[in-house]
This record gives C-alpha cells, sequence and structure tokens, in this order.
C-alpha cells in the first residue's frame, strides 16, 4: 500500500506543476507580456479619457466646459478658420469662403461647408465644439449640439485673437510661441523695408470686391495689420483719413491717384472687374510707372489668421525686397 502511495503522489505534483505553468503563460503570453484582454468591456484607454475630458474655459460669455482636446472642431466663420487651423486641431466643418481659401484648399479638401443655418449637416457632424462671432444664428440650437464659443469681431486685436484661440484650443503655449516667432520675424522684414524703400515712402493697399474699387486702412486684413503695425510703413495721409472711421473708402478710377501711395498692394481677385488698370489714367500714375504695384490673389489676402500672416509676410519680403 506504501509503495502505491509514493507513485500517486508524485503523479499529483507533476500534474499541478504542469497547470500552474499553463495558466502563468496564459496570463503573461509566451513572451511574459500582459495578454489582451479578451472582455466585452474593456477598460476605457487613457486616449480615450483625454478625449472625453473637459476643462473651463473663460469666454465672453462666461465660464463653459469645453473639450480638454477637441477633436471634431466646426468653425462658422471664415475670420476664425485659420486661426484653429494653425495650431493643428481637426476641424470638420467650414464655411464656404474658408473652404475656397487656395491656401485651404488642399487641407480643407474633405471638410464639409456649413452654415450656422445649416443645423442639420452640423449634427450629423457629430462636432466636440462649435467656434463663430457674435450675433450668430440658432446659438440656442448650436449650444444643444455642442459646447459653443463666439467672438466679437475686433474686440482684441489680431495676435490677441490668437491666443484667446489657443486658450479655448489647450493650446495656448502653441499660439504664444507663433505670436513671439511672428513679431521677430514681421519686425526684421520691416525694418530691411524702410531701410531700403526710405522711411517716408507710403504704401496703399486696394481691391476690387462685388465690382467696386476699395482702399484699406488698419487693421482690415489684406496685409494691412503687417504693412502698418508690424512694418511701420506709412499710410497715405488722404487714406489715413478716408479710412480712419470704417477702416475702407470706395473709390471711383478718377480720384484714385489722390489715395495711392508711393507703393501699392492690389488685392486682385480674378473674378472682378479690373479693367481699370487698361485705363491711360491707371498706366500714368507714378506707382504703376515705377512698377511699384504689387498684385495679390485677393482669395489668400482677406483674413488675419496665422496662416494667411504667413502668406503675406514672405509675400511682401518677397515683392519688396525681392528674396
Amino acid at each position: 500500500m506504501r509503495k502505491l502511495f509514493l507513485p500517486i503522489i508524485l503523479i499529483l505534483v507533476v500534474v499541478l506543476s504542469a497547470c500552474g505553468s499553463s495558466e502563468q503563460k496564459d496570463a503573461g503570453g509566451e513572451s511574459g507580456k500582459p495578454a489582451e484582454s479578451t472582455s466585452n468591456n474593456p477598460a476605457p484607454s487613457n486616449s480615450s479619457d483625454k478625449e472625453s475630458a473637459t476643462r473651463t474655459y473663460q469666454s465672453e460669455e462666461g465660464p463653459i466646459e469645453v473639450p480638454a482636446n477637441p477633436q471634431r472642431v466646426i468653425v462658422l466663420t471664415r475670420f476664425l478658420t485659420g486661426n484653429v487651423m494653425a495650431l493643428g486641431v481637426p476641424v470638420v466643418g467650414v464655411d464656404e469662403m474658408s473652404k475656397d481659401n487656395p491656401r485651404f484648399q488642399e487641407q480643407l479638401k474633405d471638410v464639409e461647408a456649413i452654415s450656422d443655418e445649416s443645423l442639420e449637416k452640423i449634427m450629423e457632424l457629430e462636432p466636440d465644439l462649435i467656434i463663430g462671432l457674435d450675433g450668430v444664428k440658432n446659438m440656442d440650437k448650436l449650444k444643444q449640439i455642442a459646447p459653443t464659443v463666439v467672438y466679437t469681431y475686433d474686440k482684441v486685436d489680431y495676435l490677441t485673437q490668437q491666443i484667446e484661440i489657443g486658450k479655448l484650443l489647450n493650446k495656448e503655449q502653441e499660439a504664444r510661441a507663433w505670436v513671439d516667432d511672428f513679431k521677430a520675424r514681421a519686425q526684421k522684414a520691416g525694418d530691411e523695408i524702410r531701410a531700403k524703400i526710405g522711411e517716408d515712402a507710403t504704401v496703399s493697399v486696394i481691391e476690387t470686391f462685388n465690382k467696386q474699387l476699395y482702399v484699406y486702412g488698419y487693421n482690415f486684413g489684406r496685409g494691412t495689420e503687417i504693412l502698418y503695425d508690424e512694418f511701420k510703413l506709412k499710410m497715405p495721409e488722404k487714406v489715413k483719413e478716408a479710412t480712419s472711421k470704417d477702416g475702407y473708402l470706395a473709390l471711383s478710377t478718377e480720384v484714385l491717384h489722390d489715395y495711392l501711395g508711393d507703393y501699392v498692394i492690389f488685392s486682385k481677385n480674378a473674378e472682378e472687374d479690373s479693367s481699370f488698370q487698361n485705363t491711360e489714367l491707371y498706366k500714368n500714375l507714378p506707382a504703376v510707372q515705377n512698377n511699384r504695384v504689387f498684385e495679390a490673389d485677393a482669395k489668400t489676402f482677406y483674413f488675419r489668421d496665422p496662416l494667411s500672416l504667413d502668406y503675406q509676410l514672405d509675400f511682401f519680403i518677397q515683392s519688396f525686397l525681392g528674396k
């Protein structure tokens, strides 16, 4: 009986040892790393937690809970689309004019064109954040779809606006870094341009829009922020006076010579009538005769977001300095 008992004990030890080894292999895998969970309800990953987290943003209307890391942003205004894009935050819906911007077309080719009235399409896009301007239509309904933040146009300057967008998108550090870098680059270019063309040289910005010719003053897009704020170039006195209230003035070809500076930036839209350039009056203007009219694509020059400003800065460096 004793002789039979010992082999049975040995058999049990071997079997138990094999079972333990098998369980250890199932739990750790052949490499010793944790095996993939087969549960139907796995614990949320860190990335999921990150996407679902919220934070409080101090908007113009007061504190509002917004995604900590928004991944599906809708921008209802062309004035802020480039601000969001510059910070690398995904957009799923933008206005038609933003999609028409040649500088944005590649990045926005798969993004839906929407407006503040296309509520059904906005709902289908499942945004986690909506951005617009004060006075946007259907505000109450938009807020039911996703957190909605609006800004008053021109309440802050164009660089501060980018910092505000950075705060909203949890990208303030990146926004401030761009502002500092942009100001440094613009100041350097401005110093070189003034040294070349003279401290007293004047610059005008004109554009044809809706079959009308305009001249623009301070802070009205079309590169005016760079020319007059960052470069500190001079505006003709007549333009300064005429645009002091509204920021722009409608012109007729007959009085154009009174408002053109030594240099002219022509924000030109190929779809608009620019036949005035064929008149003898225009051809005899000093800026034209001296080859000091620099033509830019109006659709890329309307705005003052970081992407547009970087492009405008490069355009001015090439136009004024040839580099």
